[in-house]
């Protein structure tokens, strides 16, 4: 556990389950935090974020990009936010004009608003426009080659522990840690709602397997993962026993997966979500996980659900700590699907085993460090 981790009160530890206690005091002033909302699973990672930074007493401005589902899961999650730029596919001078774009498009907000530091897992956007304004800015990444520092750096940088700072672009007084994996941030918070399982039909004795396709619009796509989704797909489709959830990236990706396999889905072998659904949710309900993302991987960790990786890219840190202590299966070429995948119902308890949120503790202990650190006249109280 980190310093700052060590630093909070042991019984509070113990008993945290959710978001942190409220303070004793509130501050005598609040600051304003601005998080960006870029890609779909920083929705979850920063909902207990930012009801503790709320706890606290601070006050959020919050953006988000209308692409792979942001905007619907931050209204599933009941966030307050403003929708700001889009997605522009992946040809990269698209990629870059977008960027670009979007950035002006937040200046307006961000100047009005005036936050005095800013928060993202990783959106290109905020630091462009963080850098041009003068803003801190703090990125939190837990997967060190992702090139989310190629034009400008932000002014701290967080990662789990297992990264090592030789990874990452920052100055090492600027590279703060957390324990466990971002997604011990919000997996805590978690209670499976058996309604899920009615509506998709996940009671029966079939082998229900979640599937989540490649990124194959992001930058560390490879044609590899391509290859092991589809024959993963059709590895599966030959088996009388099981039953797919396929969650696509966008509506082009599901309009592309429905005409490759018109047979499946006329069979009811695969089914994709008609809405936007809890994710956690139906990976509970699931006997195992195939994914070529890293997020639904490590959900699956993380609720203790089997799961395999077809991600093919340069394998991080994380990932490859998971794989060396078998709570993930990399599945690295062809054979591997036939020779590793166990299809089986899974034991499922009845409640999720509860635990400490260290890593969300953490995270605002940093938080609330950096703003003594910088603002020490607006955070006396704290």
């Amino acid at each position: 556990m980190s310093e700052l981790a060590s630093n909070l009160d042991g019984e509070q530890l113990q008993k945290a389950s959710l978001a942190p206690a409220a303070p004793k005091k509130p501050p005598s002033r609040s600051a304003k935090l601005w998080i960006d909302l870029d890609n779909s699973p920083h929705v979850p990672f920063f909902a207990p974020i930012i009801e503790a930074l709320e706890h606290s007493g601070h006050s959020i401005l919050l953006t988000a990009r209308d692409c792979f589902q942001v905007c619907e899961l931050a209204d599933l999650h009941n966030l307050s936010y403003r929708r700001v730029g889009r997605h522009y596919g992946k040809n990269l001078i698209w990629k870059l004009a977008g960027l670009c774009w979007r950035s002006l498009q937040l200046v307006p907000t961000v100047l009005r608003d005036k936050p005095v530091l800013a928060l993202s897992h990783g959106s290109r956007s905020q630091l462009l426009v963080t850098n041009l304004l003068g803003i801190p800015s703090v990125t939190i990444a837990d997967y060190e080659f992702a090139r989310i520092w190629m034009l400008v750096h932000p002014t701290w940088v967080m990662t789990p522990e297992m990264i090592a700072d030789s990874t990452i672009h920052a100055r090492t007084e600027h590279i703060l840690k957390y324990p466990g994996i971002k997604e011990d941030v919000y997996v805590p918070r978690f209670h499976p709602d058996p309604r899920i399982a009615a509506e998709f039909g996940l009671d029966g004795t079939d082998v229900i397997i979640l599937v989540r396709p490649p990124a194959t619009e992001a930058h560390y796509h490879r044609r590899e993962s391509d290859e092991l989704f589809e024959a993963v797909l059709n590895f599966l489709g030959e088996k009388p026993q099981v039953r797919m959830i396929l969650l696509p990236r966008n509506e082009r990706q599901a309009a592309d997966i429905r005409s490759k396999w018109v047979s499946l889905f006329a069979a009811g072998k695969i089914l994709i979500p008609k809405s936007v659904v809890d994710g956690l949710n139906l990976i509970w309900y699931s006997d195992l996980v195939i994914s070529g993302g890293g997020t639904m991987n490590r959900e699956a960790t993380a609720l203790g659900v089997p799961v395999y990786s077809i991600f093919r890219g340069r394998i991080g840190a994380v990932d490859r700590y998971l794989a060396s202590v078998k709570r993930l299966t990399l599945i690295e070429n062809l054979e591997d699907i036939r020779n590793k995948l166990i299809l089986k119902k899974r034991y499922r308890p009845s409640t999720v085993q509860e635990r400490p949120n260290t890593a969300l503790y953490t995270i605002i202990e940093h938080i609330t460090t950096i703003l003594k650190r910088t603002y020490p006249e607006k955070c006396r109280a704290f």
